[in-house]
């Protein structure tokens, strides 16, 4: 049987609260939660994730990382993804219908913590290898997309940032 869309939400959620919030707790007990599932579960898992990180690699989303964060190279908008998925449906789908809303769907966000939780994405492989032995394999999905999606944001630009995510630059760069 897949994993659908509720239980990947599901297991992300519950690592989350026990987590208290905690990005390197919520993936370390990621992995535990997947350990416990069969090896196929935790592959569906990881189709569910990267797909998501996938969906979140927009210029957009970059920008609301580069307010958020004052700066983000790839790796770092990478692990921004991570933590963005890790913070639940409500969240992530927000950030993705309207960046600039995450002004209001955070409750807080302090930038030597929040937005990066690199080892987020690699739960399931962690959780794959203790299952297995073997390393995840191929997940058998599209490449992901070379560039972002959408319309170039310049990122260096801090009128042009103020202007695009007039909510996230008052209440976090101000």
């Amino acid at each position: 049987m897949m994993m659908d869309e509720t239980e990947f939400w599901g297991l992300v959620d519950s690592a989350r609260e026990a987590a208290e919030g905690d990005p390197e707790d919520q993936s370390d007990l990621l992995v535990e939660q997947l350990s416990q599932l069969d090896p196929d579960a935790v592959l569906d898992f990881a189709r569910h994730f990267e797909a998501r990180s996938r969906r979140a690699y927009r210029w957009d989303v970059w920008g609301a990382a580069w307010v958020l964060l004052g700066g983000v190279d790839d790796d770092a908008f990478e692990a921004f993804r991570y933590w963005l998925i890790g913070q639940g449906r409500e969240i992530f789908e927000g950030a993705l219908h309207d960046p600039d809303a995450l002004a209001e769907l955070l409750e807080d966000f302090d930038d030597q913590v929040d937005g990066d939780c690199e080892d987020l994405g690699f739960a399931a492989d962690e959780a794959y290898e203790r299952l297995t032995g073997a390393p995840l394999p191929e997940l058998g999905i599209s490449p992901a997309p070379q560039e972002p999606l959408g319309e170039p944001v310049d990122l260096e630009s801090e009128a042009v940032l103020s202007e695009r995510y007039p909510r996230l630059w008052e209440r976090f760069r101000d």
